[in-house]
């Protein structure tokens, strides 16, 4: 295969004092689309704000594009989308001001060029905002502000997608955008990370599911069938056959 886009490898993290990433390995290669699931406190987010720099790491090493996170400063190649939040954080904007934000890796010294106005709008497009391009972010809804985040991750024309559970709390309709959104840039070669609660609507996408358990790698390869079905790996559910009043069963992969 080739190098890999991401590698950890023995990556150990603390919140405080308390252990979060007990010695991770994790590997995302070129094109793939890895999904990073597990139940709440598993350590999926500080997993992937451990590959960007936001979480720092006590042990291990990480690697984006073949280089040490340490060394590593393009950053115009990572888009990165967090959990769901304001997407201006508070701070009064317009779509294309918050969206725009996401290009200036890619200017010369902050100043936007003509490819760099175009990126902007294509990214609007892509996530179906460019009719709300003037409007204050204050304006938005949840899921609206969910495709602004992700704009402006795709406005620098990234090679690598990072997001953290970007379907939390989005409705419907912009569920099925941002998976349309989402598959195109598969298709133009995008390599995608993911964290999820479930896979809903992206899947068709997902190459691979690395499920976490207390801070451990569980599982690494094929989506397993309950999460497929939509339930968390080690939460009680009733299988889908068994008979009404039956006795909670537990996924076979924590058994």
């Amino acid at each position: 295969m080739t190098e890999p886009v991401i590698s950890l490898r023995g990556v150990r993290a603390e919140l405080g004092s308390r252990p979060v990433l007990r010695g991770i390995d994790l590997s995302v290669h070129r094109g793939e689309v890895v999904a990073l699931l597990g139940a709440n406190g598993s350590g999926k987010s500080t997993a992937v704000r451990s590959i960007i720099g936001q979480v720092p790491v006590s042990a291990g090493e990480i690697e984006l594009f073949g280089t040490p996170r340490r060394r590593f400063r393009d950053w115009g190649r990572v888009g990165y989308v967090p959990q769901r939040t304001t997407a201006a954080g508070g701070v009064p904007a317009t779509v294309t001001e918050v969206v725009s934000s996401g290009r200036l890796s890619r200017t010369r010294f902050g100043v936007f060029r003509k490819d760099d106005h175009a990126a902007v709008r294509r990214a609007l497009e892509l996530v179906g905002m460019a009719d709300r391009a003037r409007d204050s972010v204050d304006a938005l809804s949840g899921g609206q502000h969910q495709r602004v985040l992700i704009a402006r991750a795709l406005a620098a024309g990234p090679e690598l997608l990072i997001m953290d559970e970007p379907m939390a709390g989005v409705d419907l309709a912009s569920q099925e955008i941002l998976a349309d959104t989402l598959a195109e840039q598969v298709d133009r070669g995008a390599t995608v990370l993911l964290v999820l609660h479930e896979l809903g609507p992206l899947e068709p996408l997902i190459d691979r599911a690395v499920v976490l358990r207390d801070g451990c790698v569980l599982h690494d390869g094929p989506p397993p069938e309950a999460v497929g079905q939509h339930a968390l790996p080690g939460h009680d559910h009733v299988h889908p056959h068994a008979p009404a009043g039956a006795e909670p069963i537990r996924t076979g992969l924590l058994s």
